[in-house]
């Protein structure tokens, strides 16, 4: 079986770091989330498919954005969101 792998670019974490204070290593937690939630982004005009992963880091929701390459997954923004938590929130029916 293969493991999935994590990439992203250096500069752009650290502008998500300065921007968000979320560092990527940090984000690929919201991915070990079982009641994590996965929704494409549409509004994305690119040559490639991009999504958000939105799942529950300690006491937070974090969405991450990302795409697949192959068997890795690379990240481009990530933060605390409050859309991503209603997403959430409604899919996994908290209140």
């Amino acid at each position: 079986m293969n493991k999935t792998r994590f990439e992203w670019d250096e500069e752009k974490d650290r502008e998500n770091q300065a921007k968000h204070n979320v560092s990527f290593a940090a984000a690929q937690h919201a991915f070990l989330d079982p009641k994590r939630v996965i929704v494409e982004d549409v509004n994305h005009s690119s040559e490639e498919e991009r999504f958000y992963c939105i799942g529950r880091i300690g006491d937070g929701i974090m969405t991450v954005r990302f795409t697949y390459r192959g068997n890795t997954i690379r990240i481009y923004g990530a933060g605390y969101w409050r859309k991503g938590r209603r997403i959430y929130e409604d899919q996994n029916k908290i209140h």
